[in-house]
């Protein structure tokens, strides 16, 4: 037999989703009954506590990125300069 045949019978996952009866992870069992007794706070979908504010333009973010570059540049050439080629 070959590897791929080997590889296709250990892995086929057709065989294993047409089960007739799957059973729940052990997280999904362990939340089950958990929340049997204690069912949790109910929370909108991807809620968002505290917002991040008020976005910045994009030119703004701009100008910080091209002056860091600008100011790492300088100091470079500063630094060449001092140590004398």
């Amino acid at each position: 037999m070959s590897q791929q045949d080997e590889w296709e019978r250990e892995f086929d996952h057709r065989w294993a989703n047409s089960a007739a009866h799957k059973e729940p992870s052990a997280r999904a069992r362990m939340l089950a009954a958990r929340w049997k007794e204690n069912p949790p706070d109910p929370a909108p979908f991807r809620c968002d506590p505290d917002p991040a504010g008020p976005r910045r333009s994009s030119w703004v973010s701009t100008a910080v990125v091209l002056g860091c570059v600008a100011v790492v540049i300088v100091l470079l050439g500063y630094a060449q300069i001092r140590s004398g080629y």
